[in-house]
């Protein structure tokens, strides 16, 4: 089956869902937490080294544009599949700090 518009927006419900049961962010996160966590923020970093190799692809031979957007969404869906892990096993996300200038 191709890939439409109706796998899209039925991921993007998911990523609503599981959205409403986390804190916002407040700060860019580390990855890591929980094993599931760090193995889902590794698949994130995965689909995104994909997403981009899709662009270049589609560079030299056009690509569905909703395709594209699938893969994007997938990364995104990764990304919230990670914070909801930590968040059912109540471990914090690592939040990123600004290194201090001259230390």
């Amino acid at each position: 089956a191709l890939i439409e518009g109706p796998q899209i927006e039925a991921m993007e419900k998911e990523i609503d869902a599981m959205e409403a049961e986390l804190t916002p962010l407040k700060t860019f996160i580390l990855p890591g937490g929980t094993r599931s966590a760090s193995l889902l923020h590794l698949a994130r970093t995965t689909s995104r080294r994909a997403e981009r190799e899709l662009i270049t692809l589609n560079r030299a031979e056009p690509v569905r544009p909703v395709v594209l957007q699938y893969v994007n969404r997938i990364s995104d869906y990764l990304f919230v599949c990670a914070r909801h892990a930590n968040h059912s096993a109540k471990t914090q996300d690592i939040p990123w700090v600004a290194p201090v200038p001259g230390k």
